[in-house]
């Protein structure tokens, strides 16, 4: 399994957003940042080496990441994806999803004496803990997100009795609110960062003493990959994001793009899916990618766009990205013993 890497067009010239007056015919506008996170690379690289280390099976509780070609390149490899614990034989080595659990899961896994390696993200970590802490002094909490994602889900499950569900800006008109107690609003951290805010901008004119979250709970790569879509949005004909429909942030990305100017926008797996009726009369091509997707699919999609005429490769870079989360502890304390023996 390839990590998130270098792109095999690392070479073609980067722009900065202020330096594109005329874009000519046949022009690709990629994206940068886009793909792989710190938290997605990091989740990937423990089953990887969870695989190396314990050997096949092990068993990963959903999605390790919401894409299906590193779910099935994983599978491939020997990881066993089950829906629910029960699925998974007493005494195995099973993996948590980037997206996080419920307290209730780990108690299931105790019980079931399964080793388990917890690939949560530290960023939803930390929305766990917000959720934990804000309920633990009586305050009621605004969870803003999509019912049934599995981040919302596992976060719920902290503060059941504390958490309301908002689900949209017209959610926020007709919520219970508690006059009774404090309010603090957190979120799914892979949103609309426009549509989150207008949430809670709609909360706000409800409750004015609203409170927020001590730090911004949508993700810096959702932020960062939604701010280069929006640079590059108003100069294409047609963008391309690449990633699955079960992936929030990339379903996010198509909405960024169309709001932002682009003049259509699809959402592909890969490069299999695109269709060539999409570019008639298109002079420029934008791509990007989510969070949760690798390099090499994007390098498919630039070959078949290559292809059709778009070999004018023009990256359009907003942001850099340097921060690495280090493996699961139980991962890494196990990695130091086997080097020692």
């Amino acid at each position: 399994m390839a990590h998130s890497g270098k792109s095999a067009y690392d070479g073609y010239v980067t722009s900065t957003p202020e330096s594109n007056e005329s874009t000519p015919a046949g022009t690709v506008l990629l994206a940068v940042p886009r793909g792989y996170c710190a938290g997605v690379d990091r989740a990937v690289v423990t089953v990887e080496q969870a695989l190396d280390l314990y050997g096949a099976p092990v068993y990963v509780r959903k999605q390790i990441v919401h894409n299906q070609y590193v779910v099935d390149t994983l599978e491939q490899r020997g990881a066993v994806f089950v829906e629910e614990l029960d699925e998974v034989p007493e005494g195995s080595t099973v993996v948590f999803s980037a997206h996080g659990v419920a307290p209730s899961v780990h108690v299931e896994a105790a019980e079931r004496s399964l080793k388990t390696i917890d690939a949560t993200c530290p960023l939803v970590t930390k929305v766990h803990s917000e959720a934990k802490r804000f309920a633990a002094e009586g305050k009621q909490i605004l969870l803003i997100g999509h019912e049934g994602h599995e981040e919302v889900v596992g976060t719920m499950g902290e503060a059941p009795e504390a958490i309301t569900l908002v689900e949209s800006p017209a959610d926020a008109d007709r919520v219970d609110l508690d006059p009774d107690r404090e309010i603090i609003w957190l979120s799914q951290t892979t949103l609309s960062v426009d549509e989150t805010m207008e949430t809670v901008d709609r909360l706000r004119e409800r409750a004015p003493l609203l409170q927020s979250p001590p730090s911004d709970d949508i993700c810096y790569a959702t932020q960062n990959r939604q701010a280069a879509v929006k640079v590059i949005a108003p100069r294409c004909d047609v963008l391309i994001v690449v990633g699955s429909g079960n992936s929030s942030n990339s379903v996010r990305l198509v909405e960024v793009g169309l709001e932002a100017g682009a003049k259509t926008a699809y959402r592909v797996d890969g490069a299999e899916e695109i269709e060539r009726g999409w570019f008639t009369g298109a002079r420029v091509v934008g791509v990007t990618s989510g969070a949760s997707v690798p390099e090499s699919l994007v390098d498919g999609v630039l070959a078949w766009l290559a292809e059709a005429g778009f070999g004018n490769v023009e990256e359009v870079k907003t942001a850099e990205e340097t921060l690495i989360f280090a493996l699961p502890p139980e991962l890494r304390r196990d990695m130091k013993a086997a080097a020692k023996s």
